[in-house]
């Protein structure tokens, strides 16, 4: 918390007590001569933020890390009307509406991408300056915007959560469907600090970092007479398969978003397998599903089969009557990967972040 005076021309008397400012707490004009020499060495911008509440940067901030106006007034034990009236400051000062109210929450202009790092650095090395202590980030109050897969939130999130639970209380995680076309773009646009999925190419400005090797099982029920003798190619065939359809596929694995990223899909390999083998299996894609976690009870009820990744099927198999069989090809591996805009390379949170749900993966 910032307990000093540091208020540069307020006229906000609410945030300066909420901070341990005084309403009052303003810089002496400078005498005319000095403010000659300053006017003819200093940018007239440079000049204008001079003018500037530190407090609306605390504000900026806030949205920035929550990207709602509620839960900006939460963090900074002010009312949401207070933020809206520092916000409105703030885009006059700056000339730029900052962030956009979308169905996604307070989105971020390009303006305003420009100066968060920059805001974040200098308010932390203002608070370590006025405090002498490092701001610790477990505890600091955030909310990260992460895209994920079914599977995703099934496998991987589920003890980043329960880490972050015991960890890091202040820490809030919305996360979002990354089946979606313009997936790399909500990176670029700042509407997601994080995306966790299996991808191809990607385009420049984009960080990746892989998060483990994933291989597929053939699932079906307990007691199917697949669960009895050899398994084979032919055996296999004979049942009707239950998959996962993708949003839209394209000529190889996956697709793209029209930016030059790759998307990749979990692939059916025993469909695949059997097409190159020209086995005909017309009618054999009994029921598509739109996610893995519909799958189960189709397994249950029937004497189809199912494709799919390892830690999910076990998952699965630990909630449900299912039996688990190696397939009889070579299996798939896929590479489940993180990933980041560069551009917030040097946002500590999101690293730390990071750095948490790998641990949370390896612990």
């Amino acid at each position: 918390m910032i307990c000093e005076p540091v208020t540069v021309e307020t006229g906000d008397t609410k945030f300066s007590h909420r901070f341990g400012l005084r309403a009052g707490g303003r810089l002496k004009a400078l005498p005319q001569s000095q403010a000659k020499e300053c006017r003819d060495c200093v940018k007239a911008e440079t000049m204008h933020l001079r003018m500037i509440d530190l407090n609306l940067f605390r504000v900026f901030d806030a949205i920035m890390l929550h990207r709602t106006v509620r839960k900006a007034s939460q963090a900074l034990s002010v009312t949401p009307s207070a933020v809206s009236h520092a916000l409105s400051r703030l885009r006059r000062s700056i000339g730029d509406e900052l962030f956009i109210p979308t169905d996604f929450g307070m989105q971020p202009t390009r303006r305003a991408l420009d100066l968060a790092s920059a805001v974040r650095e200098g308010l932390e090395k203002l608070e370590l300056a006025l405090t002498g202590k490092e701001s610790v980030l477990a505890e600091a109050p955030r909310t990260f915007r992460i895209g994920a897969t079914d599977y995703v939130c099934m496998v991987i999130l589920p003890s980043l959560v329960e880490r972050l639970a015991k960890s890091a209380p202040n820490v809030d995680l919305r996360v979002f469907s990354s089946n979606r076309l313009d997936v790399v773009r909500q990176l670029e646009r700042g509407r997601a600090d994080l995306v966790i999925g299996s991808f191809n190419e990607l385009p420049a400005g984009i960080s990746r970092s892989r998060l483990l090797l994933e291989d597929e099982v053939i699932a079906v029920r307990t007691g199917h007479p697949l669960t009895r003798g050899r398994m084979t190619k032919e055996r296999l065939v004979e049942f009707p398969q239950v998959v996962v359809e993708p949003p839209k596929e394209n000529e190889t694995d996956g697709y793209t978003d029209g930016h030059g990223a790759g998307r990749g899909v979990w692939i059916e390999r025993a469909l695949q397998e059997f097409h190159v083998g020209k086995i005909d299996l017309m009618g054999r894609m009994t029921v598509c599903v739109p996610n893995f976690a519909a799958m189960a009870p189709f397994l249950q009820m029937s004497d189809m089969v199912a494709t799919l990744p390892r830690r999910l099927a076990l998952w699965a198999a630990e909630h449900a009557s299912l039996s688990l069989l190696d397939p009889p090809y070579p299996s798939v591996a896929v590479d489940i990967e993180m990933l980041w805009d560069q551009g917030t390379d040097e946002d500590q949170g999101l690293q730390w972040l990071m750095n948490e749900l790998i641990e949370s993966i390896t612990a």
